[in-house]
């Protein structure tokens, strides 16, 4: 179990956070701003890997990484 600090704009906050509780991540939003994640497994790193990213990155970015994912997939 490992304890992380994710910067998250203050406009983003919230929503992800609320996220992450939808997919029992556990995580707070203490009053410093900050949005502080526990992480226990690597399923939990892709989730709220996948969680940030859907909030955070760009139209661009989304399609590269889905492009990624269908290149892999297609080479197993």
């Amino acid at each position: 179990m490992t304890n992380h600090v994710l910067q998250i704009p203050l406009s983003d906050r919230w929503r992800i956070y609320h996220r992450l509780q939808e997919l029992k991540i556990n995580s707070s939003c203490p009053p410093d701003g900050s949005l502080r994640v526990q992480v226990n497994n690597l399923l939990e790193v892709i989730l709220i890997r996948s969680t940030v990213m859907q909030f955070l990155a760009s139209r661009q970015e989304l399609l590269e990484w889905l492009e990624r994912c269908w290149y892999y997939s297609d080479e197993s």
